[in-house]
């Protein structure tokens, strides 16, 4: 078969998804992954934020990684020199173990596994044993061991608003706690000088058992009650107090934790939105009478209450009369709704239940980023009811929304905690990942967000009165490109090493999971040819230019053996709506903003037709004038000279803000005040990164010059393509 009739297999596959001959093979009989997750398949070898330990008690800190967490123990407990490196080397032990025992499914306290590990450690080492036993015993936090795994978005979240409830039980307690006393010194006082309060036994009882036979309490009532009223408050004032003291003491959204009479305390916790719902209108007549006992309290412990004008007031108050304040101090609902029942009918009202202001805190765990669509197209739906609500909520305004893959939660503890402090409604959609991923949890959210199937996103309407304020893209690579970009390193045919750069797309996402195999086809390495190109650069190319080529992504095998896998048409189409969408998302947080762009094209072209004109105004000017003497020319200004050409320079002015030179190596490339690329430290990398950056650069501003290590592999190479930048 020759080359042509190869090529048109390919494309056949592409245009149709549908293998004909022998010369393409199914990806689902060979255990592959995207290349650039090659490094990936141990992670319990590499020190990231997970495992987390939601942290005990009432902290700062509410959940802290394994990994900090064994920092600072070493911190505390290594010393300098060989003794602190074995202890560190022991720690580090530990650490693995730990994550090893989460990522098995474990979720024990901290304290427990670290006492079972050193215990194993003092076995072959008492010295290290007992200082890692001296440092367990304090430890700067302890809670439950937890792994980013499919539980994990619903703990995390759940321990996150505890925390958070308890602070607010605790300001609610102290203001409650403080009115009790007061109105009741203030009914104190009156019983004291009242009738009632000078009778013998209320005499007798005031002094005590101490000295109760010293006086003739008889005697010493009928002199105090001689002028004494029968009640020293008015009967509606006293009403007034008592009412409001019976409200608050038997108030069940913050019981006082020191009484044993008290009805159980409310529940604020579901799993779906109608029972918060219910729940909220059938507790709004006691949210009313506790804020209206907290106002009568109020006022009548600091002697304002006016029966003339604060009656008719609190006659009147009812639910309509409540306020964003009011509700603030009550516990928010917390409502995490399991990925099997995002469509459920009892979650129908969810967007309606955010618009209306209710204090609810919703957690939405999206199990399924790829859809297929309903009506018998084949295309994919890109997650329409799941990816998209957060950015439906957001146009809904009013309320904190964030989006995130649950790997990204812990880098947005900050956030998190905003979300479930802030007065109003919040939204968290967080995607954990999917059984059918062919990868790990953790590594399937990861990867749904580095490409860009499952932004992560927060938006904030207290944060400000614009988008600028309240909008945050934080914590995605790359934000300002539209995929990220890494280098893949591998050996070429001739066993050499070689690097290439590598964009990680939503195509690579699909590739990771068994369900949607159709979609590629494994092409073998001697049918790999020139027309097949990889999917961001086809997908960036115009449509006319891009039908006689085949997309492709990299791919590897159990073996870590390199292959191409090239992708049909529907997959792109799905790809390139996810690129749509993440492109909506980046103007929103003012990259690539259109109406700016428009208006510096404006603004540029204007600049331009204004300094056309002025040499042609200039030059009429000259003509009306007299020729100057020789001696009278003014001389041309010096030009500034260029660097050697052994020397490596950027045209720093012309940068255009692209980001690919720091892609490389951001040790070695920097940026100015203006984003404009710099050479920051020119011994932070080799002479190789210069070339590829020279060469990967958008308008040729880099001159990667002549190497400084004579030694480096590959210079002939390189400096012939380096040639047409020097």
């Amino acid at each position: 078969m020759d080359m042509a009739a190869k090529f048109q297999d390919q494309l056949v596959f592409h245009m149709t998804g549908k293998r004909r001959g022998d010369g393409l093979g199914a990806v689902d009989t060979v255990d592959l992954r995207p290349a650039l997750l090659a490094r990936y398949r141990d992670l319990a070898r590499l020190r990231y934020d997970y495992p987390v330990v939601l942290a005990e008690g009432d902290g700062e800190e509410f959940v802290l990684s394994l990994n900090s967490i064994v920092d600072r123990v070493l911190g505390e407990v290594a010393p300098r020199g060989i003794d602190g490196e074995r202890v560190r080397r022991y720690a580090l032990r530990i650490e693995r173990e730990l994550r090893a025992h989460a990522a098995a499914g474990g979720t024990d306290r901290l304290s427990e596994l670290w006492k079972a590990a050193v215990a194993r450690i003092a076995a072959a080492d008492d010295a290290a044993g007992d200082v890692l036993a001296r440092a367990g015993q304090t430890l700067p936090a302890d809670g439950t061991l937890v792994d980013c795994d499919a539980a994990l978005p619903a703990l995390l979240i759940a321990h996150a608003w505890r925390h958070a409830q308890r602070q607010k039980a605790r300001r609610f307690r102290t203001l409650v706690d403080q009115l009790l006393r007061r109105l009741t010194d203030i009914r104190r006082a009156a019983f004291v000088n009242s009738e009632a309060g000078r009778r013998p036994e209320a005499l007798r009882a005031a002094v005590g058992p101490a000295h109760a036979d010293v006086f003739d309490f008889g005697a010493m009532s009928k002199l105090l009650a001689r002028h004494a009223p029968k009640d020293e408050l008015p009967a509606a004032r006293r009403a007034r107090i008592e009412w409001a003291l019976a409200v608050l003491r038997a108030q069940r959204f913050y019981p006082d934790p020191g009484s044993t009479t008290h009805a159980p305390a409310f529940v604020f916790e579901f799993d779906n939105c109608t029972a918060a719902i219910e729940a909220h209108r059938a507790r709004l007549p006691q949210i009313v009478e506790v804020v209206k006992a907290l106002a009568i309290a109020e006022l009548e412990a600091a002697g304002a209450y006016v029966e003339a004008e604060h009656d008719p007031f609190f006659e009147r108050y009812d639910a309509t009369a409540l306020t964003a304040d009011d509700l603030a101090l009550f516990p928010d609902y917390l409502v995490c709704i399991p990925p099997a029942r995002n469509d459920a009918p009892e979650n129908a009202a969810l967007l309606d239940m955010l618009s209306a202001g209710l204090p609810v805190k919703v957690l939405v765990e999206v199990g399924d980023l790829i859809e297929e669509a309903s009506i018998g197209t084949g295309h994919f739906a890109f997650g329409v009811r799941s990816a998209r609500l957060a950015t439906t909520a957001m146009g809904l305004g009013g309320m904190f929304v964030l989006q995130s893959a649950s790997s990204n939660l812990y880098a947005l503890r900050e956030r998190l905690r905003r979300g479930l402090t802030c007065r109003g409604p919040a939204l968290f959609a967080v995607y954990a990942g999917t059984p059918a991923s062919t990868l790990l949890p953790y590594l399937a959210a990861a990867a749904a967000m580095e490409s860009r199937a499952f932004p992560a996103f927060t938006y904030d309407a207290a944060a400000g009165d614009n988008w600028a304020a309240r909008f945050s893209l934080e914590n995605n690579r790359d934000p300002e490109a539209d995929w990220t970009v890494e280098s893949l390193e591998f050996a070429d045919d001739a066993l050499q090493r070689a690097s290439e750069r590598v964009a990680f797309t939503y195509a690579d996402f699909v590739l990771c999971d068994r369900r949607h195999a159709a979609h590629f086809a494994l092409v073998p390495r001697d049918r790999w040819n020139g027309a097949m190109l990889p999917a961001a650069d086809w997908l960036a190319r115009p449509e006319a230019e891009a039908n006689d080529r085949v997309p492709y992504l990299w791919a590897v095998d159990a073996d870590d053996r390199l292959h191409r896998v090239i992708v049909d048409a529907r997959l792109m189409q799905a790809m390139r709506r996810a690129l749509l969408l993440w492109r909506r998302l980046q103007e929103h947080g003012g990259i690539h903003d259109s109406h700016a762009e428009r208006l510096l094209s404006r603004e540029r072209a204007a600049w331009e037709a204004q300094h056309r004109q002025a040499p042609d105004s200039a030059s009429q000017q000259a003509s009306a004038q007299p020729a100057q003497t020789p001696a009278a020319a003014v001389e041309p200004a010096p030009v500034a000279e260029r660097p050697p050409s052994d020397e490596a320079w950027i045209e720093t002015a012309r940068c255009p803000s692209c980001g690919e030179c720091r892609n490389i190596n951001d040790r070695m490339f920097g940026y100015n005040d203006n984003k404009q690329a710099f050479i920051k430290d020119i011994d932070a990398g080799t002479y190789r990164q210069l070339v590829e950056a020279a060469e990967a650069c958008q308008v040729a501003i880099i001159h990667p010059g002549k190497p400084r290590n004579p030694n480096e592999p590959g210079l002939d190479e390189l400096l012939e393509r380096a040639k047409p930048f020097l």
